[in-house]
């Protein structure tokens, strides 16, 4: 027995979903002291916005540590978001104008380019020190 909960059928292009997750992939390893500052201000966005939910001083600073740590965690995940969208209009682009094959594999050649200069950033970052 099969329930519609929704009454159009949806349907899920799965090759859509895996080039726009690893062309994203690929932003945020390529751009990443711009996913660094987007972890940030999502953080300090939550910050101030969890002190407005708090009446008395006491609590907040009581429980500030764990709401600090969970909100940072939380914003480290929302900070993908971004780097999502963008990774589809990249999948969109390359799939419009040279195929869904094409869209696949400029996504893993790009993942692995992007990882491959992150890792040189870092080794160069770490050098300079």
């Amino acid at each position: 027995m099969q329930i519609n909960i929704f009454p159009i059928p949806l349907v899920l292009d799965t090759t859509a979903i895996a080039g726009a997750s690893l062309w994203s992939l690929a932003l945020y390893l390529g751009f990443s002291p711009a996913g660094e500052w987007v972890t940030e201000q999502i953080d300090r966005w939550f910050n101030f916005a969890e002190r407005s939910l708090y009446t008395s001083e006491a609590e907040f600073e009581r429980t500030r540590k764990a709401r600090e740590a969970q909100n940072a965690f939380y914003a480290s995940v929302f900070s993908i978001v971004p780097f999502l969208g963008a990774g589809a209009l990249c999948n969109y682009g390359v799939e419009i104008s040279l195929g869904k094959s094409w869209a696949i594999s400029l996504g893993i050649l790009t993942c692995i380019g992007c990882a491959v200069y992150e890792l040189g950033r870092r080794d160069g970052q770490a050098a300079g020190k």
